[in-house]
């Protein structure tokens, strides 16, 4: 009987370096010879790329969703992420490094956006199986800097035109309580220095787990 891989996800507020955090830590596990699946959220599959598009990328839509449809919209792209992609390399005992999961959900749609939070986890685990990660990497850095990293971006998302600095705050504020709430689960991770020093970081608290 093949083991049950190792689940990772790399979570942090806008501008945090989780998704170039992620796909160095899959190119190092693969240099360490373990079988890696690297993937992200919202996406990681065809319907799950098509809900990002909406959920971001789309003026006019994206910008004007109602909470409750945009947490239904995320939590649809995870149960097909879930279903198709993470779930079956976990099964064949490949190593899966995600790029925003379920916690993301938690600390924008809820916390940013007011959604109920027992009725956004009751979706999550919906949504998941209850499938759950071994380990959830907490890129965090303070607010102004992270803003002015994403501005950067050349790929306009509804994240721009949300101006007020609070609503930021709110999810970096949610991202550092779930990581309290969870010990066992959640390594935080200084992400506002050099990616190189993020790297190491990471590397060191992902290599006991290693077999």
């Amino acid at each position: 009987m093949t083991a049950r891989g190792t689940f990772i996800t790399l979570e942090g507020p806008e501008g945090s370096g989780k998704t170039t955090a992620a796909r160095h830590l899959a190119e190092w596990l693969r240099g360490r010879g373990v079988d890696t699946v690297l993937t992200h959220e919202p996406g990681g599959t065809p319907l799950g790329e098509e809900i990002r598009r909406i959920v971001l990328h789309m003026r006019g839509m994206s910008d004007d969703l109602d909470p409750r449809a945009d947490a239904l919209l995320y939590a649809a792209g995870r149960a097909q992420h879930v279903a198709r992609v993470i779930r079956p390399a976990l099964e064949r005992g490949a190593w899966v490094v995600c790029a925003r999961y379920l916690d993301s959900s938690l600390a924008y749609q809820g916390a940013g956006y007011g959604n109920d939070m027992v009725e956004l986890r009751r979706l999550q685990d919906f949504a998941t199986f209850g499938l759950m990660p071994d380990l959830t990497l907490l890129l965090d850095v303070p607010v102004e800097v992270g803003l002015e990293r994403a501005r950067r971006r050349a790929e306009w998302n509804r994240f721009e035109d949300t101006e007020e600095a609070a609503f930021f705050e709110q999810v970096r504020a949610a991202y550092l309580r779930l990581a309290e709430e969870e010990p066992d689960r959640f390594r935080l991770v200084d992400g506002a220095g050099s990616v190189t020093d993020a790297d190491l970081a990471i590397r060191e608290l992902v290599e006991p787990l290693l077999p």
